[in-house]
């Protein structure tokens, strides 16, 4: 079976989102454990991030990027699954897809690791221009098709 290799990306970036996801549980669990926190003791409705400001900053840091990789990555998402449909695979789309879940990969090393918001925000950017750049393609692929432009 044939499929657009723009589908490889998108794969790739869930795939990376799982790993952070395993990343997260275990930092978490280390350090509610050295925190005297167990499921059991855990209060009915709690959430993840009520543990800002008890938690130590390093464990909370891999659920912030999981939760960032919930959010800008689904426009990711749509974007290269609407050019995969409009069979707009040209390499200039790969490059960019490529890009951005690489960009998204480092972005998520440094988040979780030293956190410095300079390098995130440049590392975001970064992303985002790629984001930026596969929609451009598919809006003007729309505008031409349905506009004669």
């Amino acid at each position: 079976m044939e499929y657009s290799p723009l589908l490889a990306p998108v794969v790739a970036l869930i795939a990376w989102t799982l790993v952070i996801m395993a990343w997260m549980a275990v930092t978490r669990f280390s350090a509610f454990k050295k925190m005297g926190i167990s499921l059991g003791t855990v209060p009915a409705g709690s959430r993840g991030c009520d543990m800002d400001g008890k938690a130590p900053n390093e464990a909370q840091w891999k659920a912030h990027n999981y939760n960032h990789l919930l959010e800008q990555p689904t426009i990711f998402y749509a974007i290269v699954l609407t050019l995969a449909l409009m069979g707009m695979d040209q390499p200039i789309n790969q490059y960019l897809a490529w890009g951005y879940v690489g960009i998204r990969v480092v972005h998520s090393l440094v988040q979780c690791t030293v956190n410095t918001v300079k390098y995130r925000f440049t590392l975001f950017s970064l992303a985002s221009l790629c984001l930026l750049g596969l929609t451009v393609h598919a809006g003007a692929r729309i505008l031409h098709d349905c506009l004669g432009w």
